[in-house]
């Protein structure tokens, strides 16, 4: 017997994340076709799982081995993650069956290294337990092995949020997302598009136009998303267009489009009504841009291929959004490989980048015009290093005060900007704030 398509799919999308250097969603999207709803889910959660938890896993498997991880074969190393995973932290999968299965899927590499995962495992469904039970959080350090984070970034959110929002925030960072639908309402109301989910869903507060689901759904095969109806988006991430507040023709410059959510939202409050011209830097990604566009029936939008840090020189805008690259760690939950991806000195470039177009968006927004600016991630350099920076060299602009429009999404600590945090607010970690133009 062999390894069912749920672990198999979950062995392939791990070792492309960690031999290839592989996106860990456009690997599942990859390996995942084909699978049924149930097995696309178990698939999910082993593969998303394993790759957030690789710190500890690494870590039980060292103690079990009497060594580190260093070393073994690639293939040995993967299974002995997936199973390690299961056997730990996935509640309803037997222990047999989660050991069986893994030790089929090492014996696909040569050697023997499947009896090494056999044994190891074996070990782990009778000491395992006790190992975790000796992690604790009292430490950054510490902290950092028992959530699998890395030491830096736990030492950063330590300093910036505090120990006990941030303990808060890492258990919060490894459970599965909050899966949410935003309605399109130029082609269908929220209710009808409810009604025909075939999935439980719920309305969210301040977002009209926003469904969160009560359980998984495969938006991309669904007829409504083929229709234009839907977009998988998280409720953070719509707060953005929301919080610009585009009206019907209007003039409105998205100045880093793709892939194109927040575009085609602007669209939608617009009525589809004015301008939303859209840059992308990147061919490839401005050509998927404005498919989504077009799925999407928003005709007001048109795709610009162009550097958005450059200067323009098609006048003013009415409103502008700069929604910049950025480390993306208010997404851990959802886009499980960003954590080991990010590192100190890739935020201080993105920093840099993001003051660069910050600066581009400020000169094509016109005088008594609104400009957003917004990251995906929880991070001060990012964020408000960013926008206090611009403020004291840009005394034209003055910063809104967010915090009071929408009290239950205010920053912690610097009130009139907006943080959402995984933790308090069940959906991505964002930051927003909102400037007007004298």
């Amino acid at each position: 017997m062999s390894a069912g398509p749920a672990r198999s799919c979950a062995f392939a999308v791990v070792r492309r994340v960690f031999e290839q250097g592989a996106y860990a969603d456009r690997a599942f999207t990859a390996e995942a076709a084909g699978l049924d709803s149930r097995d696309r889910a178990l698939a999910t959660a082993l593969a998303y799982g394993t790759v957030q938890r690789r710190a500890t896993l690494d870590h039980v498997a060292g103690c079990l081995l009497h060594g580190g991880v260093d070393g073994l074969e690639p293939h040995v190393l993967a299974a002995l993650r997936l199973g390690l995973f299961q056997i730990l932290f996935l509640g309803g999968v037997a222990d047999h069956a989660a050991v069986y299965e893994t030790v089929e899927l090492a014996k696909s590499g040569r050697g023997g290294g499947f009896r090494l995962v056999n044994a190891v495992l074996r070990r782990a469904t009778r000491e395992g337990a006790g190992l975790l039970a000796g992690l604790d959080d009292d430490t950054p350090e510490s902290a950092a092995l028992r959530h699998s984070v890395p030491e830096w970034l736990v030492a950063r959110w330590w300093d910036e949020l505090g120990p006990q929002t941030t303990r808060e925030l890492l258990g919060r960072v490894n459970q599965p997302a909050e899966s949410a639908l935003r309605v399109n309402t130029l082609v269908i109301v929220p209710e009808a598009a409810a009604a025909r989910l075939g999935v439980a869903s719920r309305p969210a507060p301040w977002l009209p136009e926003a469904l969160v689901l009560e359980a998984p759904f495969d938006a991309h095969a669904s007829e409504l998303w083929h229709e234009g109806a839907i977009m998988p988006q998280s409720r953070a991430s719509m707060l953005v267009a929301r919080v610009l507040d585009p009206r019907p023709r209007e003039r409105v410059l998205d100045l880093c489009a793709a892939p194109g959510a927040k575009t085609t939202q602007l669209a939608a409050l617009m009525r589809d009504e004015g301008a939303v011209v859209a840059v992308e830097q990147h061919p490839g990604r401005a050509t998927a841009l404005d498919q989504t566009a077009r799925r999407m029936r928003a005709s007001c939008v048109s795709v610009e291929i162009a550097d958005g840090a450059a200067v323009r020189g098609d006048g003013q805008f009415d409103r502008v959004l700069v929604d910049p690259p950025c480390s993306g760690l208010g997404t851990l939950q959802s886009r499980p490989d960003i954590r080991w991806r990010a590192s100190p000195s890739r935020i201080t470039e993105l920093a840099e980048l993001q003051a660069r177009l910050l600066a581009a968006a400020a000169a094509a927004t016109r005088p008594g015009g609104t400009l957003v600016y917004s990251v995906c991630t929880i991070s001060r350099q990012e964020s408000e290093g960013v926008l206090d920076a611009f403020l004291a060299a840009a005394p034209e602009f003055e910063a809104d005060d967010l915090g009071a429009e929408y009290p239950e999404w205010r920053h912690p600590s610097a009130v009139r900007y907006l943080q959402s945090l995984p933790q308090r607010d069940l959906t991505d970690g964002f930051f927003v704030a909102r400037l007007r133009r004298r």
